[in-house]
This record gives structure tokens, sequence and C-alpha cells, in this order.
């Protein structure tokens, strides 16, 4: 009588067993407060060699404590990858940040602390592994996209039919 029992509710069941998988579709991949911090930041870093304008597309993992980043030079173009750690604290984190060339010059490495929606810290470039000028960088989030504000997607023209 059992394995005619479980034919009989097997089809009955098996709607309300898959509906609950599709509950897990709903959920967000991010955190709360990697949804608050994730984003492109703007502001001016002061040094040795006067004030320098950046732009940072920020990405962490608040699970794994892990960072990438993009920093902008917006006076030389320069652009720079950058990875490391972030380790949470109540509305922000801190954040240990190398920075990279071509993939394979190291350039420069971020020691900053996030705060809402600012980043401060120390901008610290390296030469030969050894880190020398600091700037003491102030950083204000602008958007919540990695996408840079203003960058227009192209879109595709129709192609002309011909006779």
């Amino acid at each position: 009588m059992r394995p005619r029992a479980a034919c009989v509710l097997l089809p009955i069941l098996l709607p309300t067993l898959l509906g609950s998988c599709a509950f897990g579709a709903y959920l967000s991949p991010q955190t709360a407060l990697e949804r608050r911090v994730n984003g492109l930041y703007e502001g001016i870093g002061v040094g040795g060699t006067g004030r320098v304008p950046y732009r940072l597309t920020l990405t962490i993992q608040q699970r794994e404590g892990r960072a990438s980043a993009v920093l902008v030079n917006d006076e030389s173009r320069k652009s720079y990858a950058g990875s490391g750690t972030f380790k949470a604290t109540g509305n922000g984190g801190a954040l240990e940040l190398r920075f990279f060339e071509n993939g394979d010059q190291h350039r420069a490495n971020l020691h900053a602390t996030i705060d809402g929606t600012k980043i401060s810290g120390t901008l610290r470039t390296v030469l030969l592994g050894k880190e020398l000028l600091g700037y003491v960088v102030d950083l204000n989030r602008v958007s919540d996209s990695t996408v840079v504000p203003g960058a227009a997607v192209p879109t595709p023209q129709p192609v002309p039919t011909q006779p």
C-alpha cells in the first residue's frame, strides 16, 4: 500500500516542492552593506605634488572579506586595477587595496575607511616595492552603480535592406 500512496501523493506535492525552489531566486546576492558601499566615488587627493582628482569604482564582497576597484587619476587619465581586503565595521569598513598598472606594475596602496558614503584614507605611491609619496584622499559616493554616470550604451542602428 505504501508505494501506491507515494504515487498518488507525489503529483500533489510536486508543485509545492518545486514552487519553494523559486523562492531562492528572489533573494538578493548582495548583502545590505554591499549594496550601500559598492559604487562610484569621486574626490580629491592632496599630497606633495598638489591636489589630484580621483575616481574610484569599488566592489566589495563582505562574506569573503575582499574588495576590488578601479582607480582613475582624472588629471593624468591613467587607470589602475586594484584588489585587497575589506573588513566590515558598523556603517562601513576598512579597505586595504593594492593598485597595478598594466596588470603587473605595482603602483600604489590605498589604506582607507568607509563611513556611510565617504572613503577617507591615504593613497601611497609604490616604487621598487616601497611606499613613498602619500596623498590624503577624500572620496564621496556619486553613484550606487558600477557604471560611470553619463556613459551611454550605444544603441544598434537598423541595417538598411538592399533590394
